[in-house]
C-alpha cells in the first residue's frame, strides 16, 4: 500500500464574497490547481473559512450530493424546496440534487470553518430522482470512544445520513500519542484531512514504513488487499483528522472531471 502526502502547496484555493470567504481544497474543481482531482465517487471536498460571515448566492446544482460539515461557527442553507436551515459545530447538512435545485450559503462567525464535501452517484439515474434536503444535528451522530481516541461516524454504519454513492466519513480525535487502528478494505482508498495537529501513519504489515504528516496535510491511503494500518498522534498535541473512505473506482461512468 503506498500512503501519499499532499502538504496545502499542493491543494487548490477558493474564495467568495470578496473573501470573506476562503477555502483550502483537498480536491478542487478545474483550474483551482488541487493535485487531486477526485477519488472514486469523491468528486470535491473544500474546507472553508470566515472569520465573521460571508454569503453564497443561489446557484443551481444537480445530480451530486453535496454534504456541509460544520466545525464550528454556524452554516445557515436556503434551497429552491423552501428550506431554510442553521445548524451549529458538528451539524451537517445534505443535499441529494437529484434533478436540479437552488442554494444559497451563509457561513457565520466568529471563526466559522467547516466542510462542503461533494459524492457523485451515477448521473443519469441521480437526474431522474426528486432532489432532497436533510440537516443532521451533532448529537444524532453516533460516537464510539477507545484508549485515548474518539471516533464519528458522519456517514457509515449507525449514521441516519444515507447517500446513494457508496462512501464512509468519520470525524476522529485523538489525544497526544494516542494511536488509532484502521482496517481498509481491498479496493478501498481512505482520505485523509489533519485539521488539527500532526502525526503519522504506520502500515502493519510493513512496521518499518512510517509516513508521517503534517497539519493541514491531506492524504492517500489506496489498499488492493484488506489492509490494516494506525494513526498514531504526536506527542504534546492533540490530532483531529477528518477520514472518508471510498472505492477507488466505481462501475459507472463518472463525470469527465479534468
Amino acid at each position: 500500500m503506498q500512503i501519499m502526502i499532499y502538504p496545502p502547496t499542493m491543494q487548490g484555493t477558493g474564495a467568495f464574497d470578496g473573501g470573506r470567504i476562503t477555502e483550502q481544497k483537498p480536491i478542487g474543481f478545474p483550474g483551482e490547481r488541487s493535485v487531486v482531482k477526485r477519488v472514486g465517487p469523491l468528486f470535491y471536498w473544500a474546507w472553508a473559512f470566515a472569520a465573521e460571515e460571508g454569503y453564497i448566492g443561489s446557484h443551481p446544482h444537480q445530480a451530486f450530493e453535496i454534504m456541509t460539515y460544520v466545525l464550528a461557527g454556524k452554516a445557515e442553507h436556503g434551497d429552491s424546496l423552501g428550506t431554510r436551515s442553521v445548524v451549529g459545530p458538528g451539524g451537517a447538512q445534505v443535499m441529494q440534487t437529484g434533478s436540479g435545485v437552488s442554494h444559497e450559503e451563509r457561513f457565520i462567525g466568529p471563526d466559522m470553518e467547516g466542510f462542503q464535501i461533494w459524492f457523485e452517484p451515477e448521473l443519469n439515474e441521480a437526474l431522474q430522482r426528486t432532489p432532497t434536503y436533510r440537516q443532521f444535528e451533532h448529537e444524532e451522530f453516533p460516537e464510539e470512544s477507545g484508549e485515548g481516541f474518539v471516533r464519528k461516524t458522519v456517514i457509515g454504519d449507525g449514521s441516519s445520513v444515507e447517500l446513494v454513492a457508496d462512501a464512509k466519513v468519520w470525524d476522529l480525535t485523538l489525544e497526544p500519542g494516542a494511536v488509532y487502528r484502521h482496517m481498509i478494505p481491498a479496493g478501498r482508498t481512505l482520505t485523509a484531512l489533519a485539521v488539527r495537529g500532526h502525526g503519522a501513519w504506520t502500515n502493519a504489515s510493513a512496521e518499518d514504513a512510517v509516513t508521517p504528516f503534517r497539519h493541514k496535510d491531506f492524504m492517500l491511503l489506496g489498499a488492493a488487499a484488506d489492509t490494516n494500518v494506525s494513526l498514531q498522534a504526536a506527542d504534546g498535541e492533540a490530532l483531529r483528522i477528518m477520514l472518508i473512505e471510498v472505492p477507488t473506482t466505481v462501475d459507472y461512468p463518472l463525470y469527465p472531471k479534468r
